[in-house]
């Protein structure tokens, strides 16, 4: 969460005449309760005419995703879903329907049959399909090591695919194949992809496999926080981030939305036990106070802003708990973090030897926690307040021919 400041700072705004940059900022700095409640009416307003279907498919995964987006508190899924006017044509998990044999007979409507439902639905297309868990491609590129009512979920997945204005992968097994993909005896054998990338290979994601094309958003983890998610809705229903033109410019090389997978800052930067990291304090033994980088934290390598929305109602994150950081929002995980409780190596930040670390504080206010925080502030939201300010003209610069791609980046993140 940004705090009272951040959210002070934004309500004020006219969420109408927001550009994409302003816009992107609200959703980084608000939780989805204050970004939803204070700019409700203007959502009415935008949306009063508009219905955004969604179609949401599982596949080699735990539903931990949708657990997480079920937990997300407040508001709560349908009240997120009604203020944006998302209308969830297709869940497996929530879908009301009892299956394709009712009382032991043959069930013949979509009100009750799940795949006539999943028929009538990708019939009419345009919809955003989100896709959790990872496709399975073996053996030998059938897919039928994930057998759904008699059909291959690759095959499910491409004709979902096919149909669908975007693609929003959710969590680690739908993007980069997470656990599925991992290093094992059957991994080739099982061959299960991500959408776009299979680890980190852009070569394997199952789009590829399969042909088709179409724009893809990423939201790592395992599982993704439920604002990186409905967040991520929200600006592709609202017009704020144009699919697919404004992909380039808001994603990473990753597919991942820069704002809240940050490619200048990691969770490290923001950690409540950063203080005792810079006096070179560590925990070697869990339930400890101090740094947890002996006990395996991939905190200073890792893109995401959970040490500043926190989790469970954003009160905590993982090493605010007492967990070493494991990366799961890294496309390589979870083999790029292995082991998960040890030290990986003797390197700290930016080359640092992590022996080297001074054992003197440098000074109470930069150990306050927060404090990397309030630094990261005075350094750069005033330049950003100032765009702000002068949204037109950045309107100007954003539309002015051969502009830098690089530069544009920047200001979105």
């Amino acid at each position: 969460m940004g705090g009272k400041g951040s959210f002070d700072r934004f309500k004020q705004l006219d969420f109408m005449k927001m550009d994409r940059r302003t816009f992107l900022r609200a959703v980084g700095a608000l939780g989805t309760s204050l970004f939803l409640q204070n700019y409700r009416s203007d959502i009415v307003k935008a949306l009063e005419f508009a219905e955004t279907r969604i179609v949401w498919v599982h596949g080699g995964e735990c539903t931990g995703c949708s657990e997480s987006l079920l937990n997300g508190g407040e508001p709560d899924l349908l009240q997120a879903l009604e203020r944006l006017n998302l209308r969830l044509a297709y869940h497996e998990v929530l879908l009301g329907q009892q299956g394709i044999y009712v009382d032991g007979k043959l069930a013949n409507t979509s009100e009750l049959n799940s795949e006539l439902l999943f028929e009538e639905v990708i019939e009419e297309k345009g919809y955003i399909l989100v896709a959790e868990g990872a496709i399975a491609n073996g053996p030998a590129g059938t897919g039928k090591y994930i057998m759904l009512g008699g059909k291959t979920y690759k095959d499910i997945f491409r004709r979902a695919a096919e149909n669908s204005a975007l693609i929003v992968a959710v969590g680690q097994c739908a993007t980069n194949g997470g656990v599925n993909s991992a290093d094992s005896e059957i991994k080739d054998l099982m061959d299960f992809r991500g959408v776009a990338f299979t680890m980190e290979d852009g070569e394997k994601g199952i789009l590829r496999e399969l042909g088709v094309e179409k724009p893809v958003i990423n939201i790592n983890g395992c599982p993704p926080h439920p604002d990186w998610m409905l967040l991520t809705l929200a600006a592709v229903v609202l017009g704020k981030i144009k699919v697919p033109d404004d992909l380039p410019a808001v994603l990473d090389e990753w597919l991942r939305p820069k704002v809240f997978f940050p490619p200048d800052h990691v969770i490290h930067d923001n950690c409540p036990r950063r203080g005792s990291y810079d006096k070179g304090e560590f925990d070697t033994v869990v339930s400890g106070e101090k740094c947890l980088w002996k006990l395996g934290c991939k905190a200073p390598y890792t893109h995401a802003d959970c040490a500043t929305r926190r989790w469970n109602g954003y009160h905590s994150f993982c090493p605010q708990s007492g967990s070493p950081c494991i990366s799961c929002v890294s496309p390589g995980f979870p083999d790029s973090s292995r082991p998960f409780f040890q030290e990986i190596e003797d390197v700290g930040i930016a080359g640092t030897n992590i022996d080297t670390v001074a054992k003197v504080a440098i000074g109470a206010s930069l150990l306050a926690v927060g404090a990397h925080a309030i630094r990261r502030t005075v350094v750069k939201e005033g330049p950003e307040e100032k765009e702000q300010e002068e949204g037109p003209e950045e309107e100007k610069q954003e539309e002015a021919p051969g502009k830098k791609a690089g530069k544009d980046e920047g200001g979105d993140q």
